[in-house]
């Protein structure tokens, strides 16, 4: 019975390090993250604009407004 107890008073020692330094890990990264957003903002990249543009603003702007301005088109093929 002293070897049950103690195995888990052990496994619980070890969970509870475990998910204290998962917390640790998780809070430091989001630290990290506000930081580099607030002293490095990224700059905005203006592209060169096309004369035949048109339909890709359309798509841009399509794009825009359904990723609330987070998602972005990196290539567009024509299939």
């Amino acid at each position: 019975m002293e070897n049950l107890s103690e195995g888990l008073q052990l496994m619980l020692i070890g969970m509870v390090t475990v998910f204290t330094i998962l917390l640790i890990v998780i809070y430091g990264s989001k630290l990290l993250i506000a930081a580099i957003n607030k002293f490095a903002p990224e700059q905005p990249k203006a592209p060169a604009k096309k004369a035949d543009d048109a339909p890709v603003a359309v798509l841009e702007a399509a794009v825009s407004q359904l990723t609330g301005g987070k998602g972005r088109i990196v290539k567009i093929t024509r299939i």
